[in-house]
């Protein structure tokens, strides 16, 4: 049997794979995509996984709909990185009139598109715009407003440090009625998260940290940042989400609102950072 192992700060996840599907050197990373035993189809970014069909929705519905249903009428979103397709589903399960996806490496989008298919279609959907481009670039050069901006970034590297850098969240927080990014892994990936952290203290009025559960991601525990705004009253989040006939996998009102409550070791990072 064969096996994927993703290393980081002195453990590591193995998976089984039955076979490697594609693999590609793009001008920014190397693109793999495996077919698991356990695990469906799954992406791979520089050696980090990014996805598997069995827990995407994991991440994926945590990401959005807590940003999205905060808001109470998202009709224009803007979702940086992303190239899965899997944020873009789940934006486009509420309605909105225009969803621009930025992605800097158009090979993930395409070999997302046609060996992984998570998109369900929504790169096809005509209230879709996407740009192969670099986010920090577009949000710098565009004039346009966001009801929501969602970050949907790779793990650290020299392309994706500057989606999560001050200057970035700025020019953000001009933009938008809400800011989401994911901000890594507390517990494996600690440093990083204090550097969002920081860069989230010094660009916004006020923000929050909230978790999920990703079992492919690097020891299990995952965090969101939302800034601006955020709904945690469990009656509205309720209704929203009825009224906008919502099928989740992962995402209730109830894990909305537990989401926010944060372990005192995490409180002690946030304080730190």
């Amino acid at each position: 049997m064969e096996w994927f192992v993703e290393e980081y700060n002195g453990a590591a996840l193995k998976i089984a794979v039955k076979k490697k599907i594609v693999e590609k050197l793009s001008k920014f990373q190397k693109i793999e995509i495996y077919e698991t035993v356990s695990f469906g189809k799954m992406l791979v970014l520089d050696g980090k996984i990014q996805l598997t069909e069995k827990d995407e929705a994991f991440y994926h519905e945590m990401l959005v709909h807590v940003p999205l249903i905060s808001h109470k009428d998202p009709k224009k979103v803007l979702i940086v990185g992303g190239g899965d397709g899997g944020s873009l589903r789940e934006v486009l399960k509420h309605d909105p009139e225009e969803a621009v996806l930025v992605e800097i490496d158009g090979e993930v989008i395409e070999l997302s598109k046609k060996y992984l298919g998570i998109d369900g279609g929504a790169f096809e959907d005509n209230r879709v715009s996407v740009l192969v481009e670099d986010g920090y670039e577009f949000l710098k050069e565009s004039k346009e407003k966001f009801d929501v901006i969602i970050v949907d970034g790779t793990d650290p590297n020299p392309f994706s440090m500057r989606i999560s850098e001050e200057e970035f969240y700025g020019l953000s927080n001009k933009k938008c009625d809400i800011f989401t990014t994911q901000s890594q892994s507390p517990f494996a990936q600690r440093d990083y998260f204090k550097q969002v952290v920081r860069s989230l203290k010094k660009s916004f009025e006020s923000f929050k940290i909230y978790l999920g559960f990703v079992p492919t991601y690097p020891l299990g525990l995952w965090s969101y940042a939302i800034a601006k705004n955020f709904e945690l009253d469990l009656d509205v989040v309720k209704e929203r989400f009825e009224s906008r006939e919502l099928k989740t996998k992962y995402y209730s009102p109830e894990v909305h609102v537990a989401s926010f409550s944060l372990p005192r070791w995490i409180e002690k990072l946030i304080e730190e950072a």
